[in-house]
This record gives C-alpha cells, structure tokens and sequence, in this order.
C-alpha cells in the first residue's frame, strides 16, 4: 500500500479534496454526538490492483484519516476512518483492524491481562460526496495523550531516559507480545509507534521498576495482524520496512520468529536511541537497500552500558529463524536472568 500524502506534487491537490471531503465527515460524526472534532492527519492512498467485472484492472484510490473528539459516553477518543468509493468499498483494512481489536480484547488468558486498547464503536455509513456513493468506516479508541513509545525515543527525551526506563519500556513490551501470541494472533507490525503509553501523566519517577505509577503499555494497529491458524495459508501484507525480517524480504510469510525480529530491532532502539539498522532518505532504492541491510548487515554490538543485553539481542535478530528466539516468552525468562543477576 502506498501513502501518496508524502508525496509533495499531489499535496495540493490532497488539501483541495479534503476541503470537500471533511464536512461530509463531520457530519457523519456530529450525528453520532462527536464534539470539538479535530482532523490530525488525512492521506490518500491507493490498493493494488483490483479486477472489475469485466476482468480489466484497475487501480482504486481512498482516505483513510485520524481525527481526535470527544464524546458524552467514551469521553475523549482517537477515530481512525477510511473512505472509499461505494461501488468498490476498500474497507478491509480498518475493519479487519476492528475484528482483531475486539477478538483480543475478548480473549484474554489472564483477567486484567490488557493487550490492547479497548475498540469503543465501530461504524460503516455509506454517504454522498459530489453526487458519487461513498462508504464510510470509522473505528473508534480512547485517546492516550502520552503517545506511542516513539515520542520517548526522540532524541530531546531519550537523552532523560535512565537505565531503569528502559529496562520497563522492553519487559513491558515483551510481556504484551508474550499475551498476543499466547491469545493466538501475530502482530506483523512490532515498531515503538505501535506500543501506545497509558500513564497518569509523562513525568515518571526514575525508579520505573517499583512505582505503579508507571505508564501501561498497550499494543494497537492491528491491520497487518494473522490469528496463528491463517498465518500460514493465507498471503499477508509485508509491514514496515525497517522491522521486517531477513526472510521476509525473501518471500517467506509472517511467524511468531517475523514478530520476534520485529521486537529485536525495537529493542535495540529503545537501548540506543537507534535502530541498528539506517538507510538513507535519499536513497533511490530504498526497499533494496533495506533488504541488504536485514539480510547482510552484522548485528551491532551495544556499548558497555548496556551489553549485558547483547546475547538477548543477538537471539532475536539472528539472520537465520532457526538460531532466532523460538517464543517471545524465552525472551522474558532471560530478561529476568538479567534482573536476578
């Protein structure tokens, strides 16, 4: 799937369309009681090709955006919805993610084993834009005004960050993929933005590792997500190029060891303020040059300070599934050798 909004040429023309678009929007929301309606992001983005009945293919382009608001009931809310054209409604993506979010939230191993945040509502209208039938999906969370892990990586607040933060930032983590796996789905998208902080506020004490004030950590965006029994028999989407794992790039479908490699690179993030692996924004093939460097680049060796996490880290991005971490939940059991030691 490609997001067309970064592409500077058709900014332009993206700001005129949401114009048009956006009232038809609000009012579909201010008819389900949303309030002080805030639209953060909008993109377009285009499907592969789609076969039409008369087996010609065609390409087909939609919305999807990101909208804060309150609500009477759920208070304040995050609203992802896509819209589409209604003769070729491309509303899989964001109700597939809906499913999933409410299937495991239903299935939790533990009570108050919370793995992700709780999906509020779920709407699909069909609506008219221009004299042209529209299908409207919106998704409905609670708003986190701490943000994902990644507002924590950048680099005016990781500098703050102490080894004790860290060290909560990935056994947390650890222990919400442990939970997902266990409730029989794969994530097929680790990465820091897809780990939402819910804490009382941004400002921790530094003893992260015995305060319950800490933050929570809740997985979301689960639109690439497989249940265990489909992985293997059905296609899936890549994910993000960044997190994605040598055998990945080779054709291979998506396992507990893809979501493992995924969790390496975001570990290794989260110790150094970096992924250990960079290509450069100027690259003119980034997608092979991000091949090379999960298939062929070394894994990097961490400084003294956190080294004792380096046979950790080697385990879960050996290039190899075979000499990878087999079960998150391996991961944890040495993360707590690391504690006791």
């Amino acid at each position: 799937m490609e997001n067309s909004a970064s592409n500077p040429s058709i900014t332009q023309a993206l700001q005129a369309q949401a114009i048009q678009l956006l009232p038809i929007i609000n009012q579909e929301l201010d008819a389900q009681y949303f309030r002080e309606v805030v639209h953060q992001r909008i993109a377009q983005q285009s499907t592969e090709q789609m076969q039409d009945v008369k087996t010609q293919h065609i390409d087909k382009t939609y919305f999807q955006g990101l909208t804060r608001a309150q609500h009477p009931q759920f208070g304040s809310v995050m609203i992802k919805w896509q819209l589409s054209d209604g003769a070729y409604p491309i509303a899989s993506d964001l109700t597939h993610e809906a499913d999933i979010l409410a299937a495991v939230n239903a299935s939790l191993i533990v009570k108050d084993n919370v793995i992700a945040p709780p999906l509020l509502a779920h709407y699909c209208v069909n609506v008219q834009i221009l004299e042209q039938l529209q299908h409207l999906v919106i998704v409905v969370m609670p708003y986190y005004p701490n943000g994902s892990l990644v507002s924590q990586l950048t680099a005016s607040k990781y500098l703050s960050l102490i080894a004790s933060q860290k060290h909560h930032f990935i056994m947390k983590s650890v222990h919400l993929i442990v939970n997902l796996h266990q409730a029989g789905w794969l994530h097929n998208d680790i990465k820091p933005s897809n780990i939402l902080l819910e804490g009382p506020d941004d400002k921790w004490p530094a003893d992260t590792m015995s305060n319950d004030l800490t933050p929570r950590l809740l997985l979301t965006d689960f639109a690439l997500s497989q249940h265990m029994t489909v992985a293997n028999s059905q296609p899936n989407p890549a994910g993000t190029p960044a997190y994605l794992a040598p055998e990945r790039w080779q054709g291979q479908r998506a396992t507990v060891q893809s979501d493992i490699y995924a969790f390496g690179v975001m570990m290794v993030e989260i110790l150094t303020g970096k992924r250990p692996f960079q290509v450069s924004a100027n690259s003119n093939e980034k997608l092979k040059v991000w091949a090379i460097q999960h298939c062929q680049q070394p894994i990097p060796t961490l400084s003294a300070e956190c080294s004792h996490y380096q046979c950790i880290v080697d385990k879960a991005l050996a290039k190899r599934v075979e000499r990878r971490y087999q079960e998150m939940d391996k991961i944890l059991i040495d993360l707590k050798l690391l504690d006791n030691s």
